[in-house]
């Protein structure tokens, strides 16, 4: 098929998964730090306890891979509607809450838990499934999602927080995420499971065999170089995503601007993600992915540096902000695409499982970090500098996916979708 024939013929799906992952966990990405001021001043909250948030991903950690295997065996429909379910649950839940942190803990444990289910994991599923030719640029469109919906949903919910209070946008929240989340349903339509039956082998992946047990299939990828890479690259990439998810505003806020216009540019990180995933989607259809990495993930540096500088002109702090958003665009986009090139579709969740499992513990680390440097400190500077090296250093490990598939050609050959119909065992179409 050819490369605009694969999105004429399956537009839908990489719309449903673009809603799904949008109205999905990721609305928390852009949506806490709007509450994060209201909250603090509310309940009296510690910016450095409230920065711990970043750890409740860590409960995801255990269950993460068995998710993956799930979704690979039922399929993204199934996997993601029990998401959809629980995330307007916690929502309203939050609106709801009495002042206890630990109750705010608590409730982002749940999501933490269902997060993924809602999230890339399934989703970006269902687009590898269907594109290959144009894939970079159908999964740069499928995660355009977020940011996109982030983005306009940031004005109106920080609207509705100031004029109606912060229990009013979390019920609006639930209210969109549910809407969202079964218009995404809908859309991405029914799914083969692409599961190997006993004893057969992946032509375009004859580097996996087909031992079908968890330890043994986790030996089976282990083994790859690009594995090794993938996790760290996206650790070290991941290291300041505490900031993005909870900080952004009160760093703004921290070098002079007032709420509103916080608010505003905090709005230009969601604007930065879109684009930046358009051009990496655009470039890892036509250039090699490890060479879109080192300039994509390495760019999200120098605006660390400038929100840690003097400089607190409008423009600069916009800037670092949009820069930042630029480039973390484009991280999804590459982890999703090399996991699909170098591993086996078939255990595509499974796999991409453990490479989101290293992002969440960064994001724990660096919450931890960043507690321990806004305690001795009472800046945000020393974090914003140690964040610059760690994700120079994630974007080195990424480019280096290149070297690894240069010296074992035989360990890391394309895993694309087999042409023609794909074996699927009695009872598995869902």
């Amino acid at each position: 098929m050819s490369y605009l024939g694969e999105f004429k013929a399956h537009w839908h799906n990489l719309l449903g998964a673009a809603l799904g992952i949008g109205f999905g966990a990721a609305m928390n990405h852009y949506m806490t730090n709007l509450f994060a001021p209201p909250l603090l001043a509310e309940f009296g909250w510690e910016k450095s306890h409230f920065a711990l948030i970043g750890v409740m991903p860590l409960a995801t950690m255990a269950v993460l891979p068995l998710q993956g295997r799930f979704t690979d065996r039922f399929g993204a429909r199934v996997a993601a509607g029990v998401g959809v379910v629980v995330l307007p649950l916690t929502f309203i839940a939050y609106s709801m809450m009495s002042g206890n942190i630990l109750e705010f803990f608590a409730i982002a444990f749940v999501q933490a838990l269902v997060g993924m289910l809602v999230g890339t994991l399934c989703y970006t599923r269902v687009v590898v499934e269907k594109f290959d030719a144009a894939r970079g640029f159908a999964l740069s469109l499928c995660m355009t999602g977020a940011p996109v919906i982030g983005g306009i949903l940031t004005p109106i919910v920080g609207a509705t927080i100031d004029e109606e209070g912060w229990r009013a946008g979390y019920r609006l929240l639930a209210i969109i995420s549910a809407v969202g989340g079964l218009a995404a349903l809908i859309l991405i339509g029914r799914s083969k499971v692409m599961r190997r039956a006993p004893g057969e082998v992946d032509p375009n992946a004859p580097h996996l065999k087909p031992t079908g047990t968890f330890l043994q299939d986790l030996r089976s990828i282990a083994r790859q170089p690009a594995f090794a890479l993938m996790v760290a690259g996206m650790f070290f990439c991941n290291f300041p995503q505490v900031l993005a998810g909870s900080q952004l505003k009160l760093v703004v806020m921290d070098s002079g601007a007032p709420s509103m216009l916080a608010t505003w540019i905090v709005s230009l990180y969601a604007t930065g993600v879109v684009i930046g995933r358009v051009v990496s989607g655009l470039a890892l259809d036509r250039i090699p992915a490890h060479h879109v990495a080192i300039l994509a993930l390495g760019l999200p540096a120098i605006g660390f540096l400038a929100l840690a500088s003097s400089f607190d002109a409008p423009w600069v702090l916009g800037g670092a902000i949009l820069l930042i958003g630029l480039a973390q665009g484009g991280e999804g986009d590459i982890a999703s695409f090399l996991t699909s090139r170098n591993f086996d579709m078939r255990q595509y969740s499974f796999v991409f499982s453990f490479v989101a499992s290293a992002m969440f513990v960064a994001s724990a680390v660096g919450s931890v970090t960043l507690s321990l440097t806004l305690g001795q400190t009472g800046s945000y500077n020393l974090f914003l500098s140690i964040s610059a090296l760690m994700t120079l250093v994630g974007a080195l490990a990424f480019f280096l996916t290149g070297w690894a598939r240069q010296a074992h050609p035989e360990a890391h050959e394309a895993a694309v979708a087999p042409e023609g119909p794909i074996r699927v065992l009695a009872g598995e179409e869902i």
